[in-house]
């Protein structure tokens, strides 16, 4: 492919002329040269609306045509988008829209209720889309052709907001030259080509979807094939209706596909890869048993910092083979971690010193954060990319995720990743989901605690953590809470920080093992917060002492 840096305005007015069918939508079907029509009629009205290039514009939309129609409209009148999450409430919403300084807000009537209520929105005008005041603005333009030649690869494009645990989300920055790069850097990696159609059901306010589903896309001729929202009943109707060939997932989407009753002609599907992060090794493969399809677990950081490439030969559970730029630096020296030694089964035996934080030490992409100085200075200290994404490295030089920065717990000063822990709870028979986090010790440090979807037998679990060879002395949940269903974001990552701040007090039951004693107990009548009191027991300095009637 066209290796010069490139925009993704010329993208977009490089579809001019091409009457494939080019976009699939809940019935309708608009040809990839009518998508460039729609993209330059908006990017007109543009250029009208706001005060210039550089100017933002929110988008606040479920994955519609509109969403795809108004990121290439923004290419061309090299504006930039900042999407919106529609989860978001109130205040919070607001602030997103504020702080990105939007002078136009896109949104369709649906959501409208979210921005009533008093919402105060100073100097930013409403477009809803389906209107007729909409359709009456856009009718000027119908005629526009899309023209890229002003579009420069610095031209800042999107602002996506990260999906931190603690503070308000940042929004991290990318121009049209990178995206253009890494969809030009997938489509090379996967061999995507013209032929094929790029199923869109994770939210385009997200990054992957737009990074790593329609940027791709866009470089390679390939159609696309919107969901409004992702269902799991849905995925496989929509992928044969649409003879999707390729699509991404993030979080709990694959888990969710495989909860959806198996049919004998599973396999029966044009799909030919799945590109993703946290399916997990037994997920992935269970799809590939069940529908025929491989899934490419890949890891990038949001922010463009740093990126892991698959390639064949990557072992099982491994993202890909680190490059000499890529290190794992323990969090508190600042050195290089040693390599992971695993046992005969392939489990991790020395996790404590093994894992550490994933650093990029050469030149990258990262474009910085709006107007965010504090949070751009932690990516960058010392010259150097550090992702906030805890990784162990095998003797190979092959790199394995395990978390956030943020899901790391620190238990009688020993330092533990969540999803190592998470990885071993996952192997428990009654599990569905697991979800490991730190609560609070009355003393010091942490105590982990778990989440489990799925049934829970105290005595089987008991049984099960001792059969577990690679289960270090810290590792074992002190509380366990059991859910129906595991709650998760807006991008079916599991909602972590709603977990974290619940703790143990929380309508769902809560087992506990108290210090000293082998089995869980149901907690009952709890009394007080988790939080360090002074007194003369653990369970007493907690308020935790179950009750009998």
């Amino acid at each position: 492919m066209d290796s010069r840096r490139r925009t993704v305005a010329e993208l977009v007015a490089g579809r001019w002329g091409d009457h494939r069918p080019g976009l699939w939508f809940e019935g309708r079907v608009l040809t990839h040269h009518e998508v460039a029509a729609g993209a330059a009629a908006r990017a007109a009205l543009l250029t009208d609306l706001l005060p210039g290039p550089g100017a933002h514009l929110g988008v606040l939309l479920d994955n519609t045509p509109e969403y795809p129609l108004w990121l290439s409209a923004a290419a061309l009148a090299r504006a930039a988008v900042a999407g919106i999450n529609p989860t978001r409430r109130g205040p919070e919403l607001a602030r997103d829209i504020l702080h990105t300084e939007c002078r136009l807000l896109i949104t369709e009537a649906s959501h409208l209720p979210l921005l009533r209520g008093g919402l105060d929105l100073p100097g930013v005008r409403l477009l809803v889309t389906g209107t007729e005041e909409y359709d009456t603005l856009l009718a000027p333009y119908a005629d526009a052709e899309p023209d890229a030649s002003r579009a420069a690869p610095d031209d800042r494009l999107l602002l996506y907001f990260t999906s931190g645990s603690t503070g308000a989300p940042k929004a991290a920055l990318c121009s049209q030259g990178r995206l253009a790069a890494a969809g030009s850097s997938l489509a090379d990696q996967f061999r995507l080509g013209p032929d094929g159609v790029h199923y869109l059901c994770m939210p385009m306010f997200h990054g992957n979807a737009v990074i790593a589903d329609w940027a791709p896309a866009l470089v390679s001729g390939a159609g696309v094939a919107l969901r409004r929202r992702f269902s799991a009943s849905g995925f496989l109707a929509d992928v044969r209706a649409y003879r999707a060939t390729y699509f991404t997932y993030v979080g709990r989407a694959i888990q969710y596909v495989l909860a959806t009753e198996p049919r004998e002609d599973d396999r029966d599907n044009p799909l030919r890869l799945g590109f993703g992060t946290e399916a997990g090794a037994v997920d992935a493969a269970a799809f590939e048993r069940r529908f025929g399809v491989r899934l490419v677990e890949g890891y990038g950081s949001s922010e463009g910092g740093a990126a892991i490439q698959w390639a064949p030969g990557t072992p099982v559970g491994a993202v890909g083979r680190a490059g000499p730029e890529l290190v794992v630096l323990d969090q508190e020296t600042g050195q290089e971690c040693p390599p992971a030694r695993f046992d005969p089964a392939g489990r991790l035996l020395n996790g404590d010193e093994a894992i550490g934080e994933l650093v990029n030490r050469a030149p990258n992409p990262f474009e910085g954060y709006w107007r965010n100085a504090e949070a751009e200075a932690e990516r960058r200290r010392g010259g150097w990319y550090w992702t906030g994404d805890l990784f162990y490295r095998d003797a190979d030089g092959y790199l394995y995720f395990a978390g956030r920065t943020d899901d790391r717990l620190r238990v009688d000063s020993e330092n533990l990743a969540a999803a190592m822990i998470e990885n071993i709870l996952a192997r428990y028979e009654g599990a569905v989901a697991v979800a490991v986090y730190a609560v609070p010790d009355p003393v010091t440090g942490d105590q982990v605690m778990a989440t489990l979807a799925g049934t829970f037998d105290p005595e089987a679990f008991v049984d099960f953590l001792e059969a577990q060879p690679d289960l270090g002395t810290k590792m074992a949940p002190r509380f366990v809470r059991v859910v129906e269903r595991m709650p998760v974001t807006a991008t079916n990552k599991i909602h972590r920080a709603r977990l974290r701040k619940e703790g143990v007090r929380c309508a769902d039951p809560v087992w506990w093992r108290p210090p000293g004693t082998r089995t869980y107990r149901r907690l009952k009548n709890l009394e007080g917060p988790l939080a360090p009191t002074r007194g003369p027991s653990l369970v007493r300095r907690q308020g935790l002492e179950p009750r009998t009637r």
